[in-house]
């Protein structure tokens, strides 16, 4: 299960339990909303209370990432878990966003926040 925030530029999404398919659809869905209206969007993963992953929703992230590689201004990702550590800074192979971990979710979107503006 997920829950979603977004505001301007942002994407927030909080993963609880097993990270489905359908779940990553929905995250997907805003994403590419977001994309379309405002252009490159940062994101914040919170994995700390994700117990895992079906291997479709693996995937799926690498084909999304791949068409979106130039998408994405920063990526937050918040967890304590060696492997999701690892598995993020392998996923800075497929965007030219910077992505950084993050155990405390306070730095994680100041981090997001001193974002600079796109210029228009």
């Amino acid at each position: 299960m997920i829950t979603t925030d977004h505001r301007p530029n942002l994407v927030a999404v909080a993963v609880f339990g097993e990270f489905t398919l359908a779940d990553y659809k929905e995250f997907e869905e805003l994403v590419n909303y977001k994309i379309q209206f405002e252009g490159p969007v940062s994101l914040l993963f919170d994995l700390r209370e994700m117990a895992g992953f079906t291997l479709d929703v693996a995937w799926e992230e690498i084909k999304f990432s791949r068409k979106h590689a130039h998408d994405f201004r920063r990526v937050a990702v918040l967890t304590q878990d060696q492997w999701l550590t690892w598995s993020a800074w392998i996923s800075q192979i497929f965007v030219d966003a910077e992505v950084l971990v993050f155990d405390d979710e306070t730095d994680a979107r100041t981090w997001l926040e001193a974002t600079e503006e796109p210029a228009q």
